[in-house]
């Protein structure tokens, strides 16, 4: 992900941590299916530079940080649609619309929704407990999701490893 924004734009190459600073841990990829790991967690990283703390990046200033995000968003789903998978794409397009409005909402309660979508990308099955989350602020049908998917120790890492990540 670093290796391709840098060689894409020297703007992304000037935001890149140095090798010893970047943190190169999987945080919710873990969760699900391996094809996917890339994809997600470059997803991850745009949502880590608009709102948290990243990785890999580190953006000078607040507008090279609004287009740094997008990036990523945009080529992780990217990764994603070469796939063929629509549901994926349609999962993805759902976590990065719910994570804005959280954040709009001034909430960051927004670790179920990264595990329960991770563990289950694809299959259709999270329609229900992102609306619970959604019109109701529960996050619980969407920890219960992730937590049958993929159990507990690895939801708990990941949440772990996301709240740490927070800003």
């Amino acid at each position: 992900m670093a290796v391709d924004a840098a060689a894409e734009s020297t703007l992304w190459a000037d935001c890149l941590l140095t090798e010893g600073e970047r943190d190169r841990s999987a945080v919710f990829s873990p969760l699900g299916e391996a094809r996917y790991a890339l994809g997600l967690e470059t997803i991850y990283e745009g949502f880590l530079v608009h709102y948290g703390r990243p990785r890999l990046f580190a953006p000078t200033d607040d507008d090279t940080a609004l287009l740094l995000g997008d990036y990523l968003y945009a080529h992780g789903v990217a990764r994603i649609s070469a796939l063929h998978e629509v549901a994926a794409v349609a999962d993805l397009a759902e976590l990065i619309s719910l994570c804005s409005q959280l954040r709009a909402e001034k909430s960051d309660d927004d670790g179920a929704l990264w595990a329960a979508t991770a563990a289950l990308l694809g299959r259709g099955a999270l329609e229900d407990a992102r609306t619970d989350l959604r019109l109701h602020s529960d996050s619980l049908p969407l920890d219960a999701a992730a937590r049958s998917a993929a159990g507990d120790e690895a939801v708990d890492a990941a949440l772990a490893a996301h709240a740490a990540r927070r800003a």
